[in-house]
């Protein structure tokens, strides 16, 4: 088995910083992307911002430049680093990553959410 404890997280006024970070743990053979969604009150899950195994990172247009995504392959931990917060960037923050199992199955894990909220 497979899985993804996120740590992070918690309440911050507006323009302040959190990190978040998410470990993978278990039956892991190798990692492919990683990645940190968002979902709002109300509203869908969205891609936040992903890296590949091997650094590439991609992030949504509304968090460029505030957000960095990076991760520690030796750790098997992703981070996402937030500065600059905004109101609008109140949600649960769920990780994810694409892993091979040791029995060689691709499967797309996911982290249990951690909840980020911003104060005006």
């Amino acid at each position: 088995q497979v899985q993804l404890v996120q740590s992070g997280g918690g309440l911050v006024q507006a323009g302040g910083s959190l990190r978040l970070s998410c470990a993978a743990s278990g039956s892991i053979f190798s990692i492919n992307d990683m990645g940190w969604y968002r979902q709002a009150p109300g509203k869908q899950r969205d891609l936040v911002a992903s890296i590949s195994s091997g650094g590439s990172t991609n992030y949504v247009d509304s968090v460029k430049g505030r957000f960095t995504i990076s991760r520690d392959n030796a750790k098997n931990t992703v981070y996402l680093q937030m500065n600059s917060l905004k109101p609008e960037d109140t949600a649960v923050y769920y990780c994810n990553a694409k892993i091979t199992t040791k029995d060689l199955y691709v499967m797309s894990y996911w982290g249990k959410g951690t909840l980020v909220t911003v104060s005006s």
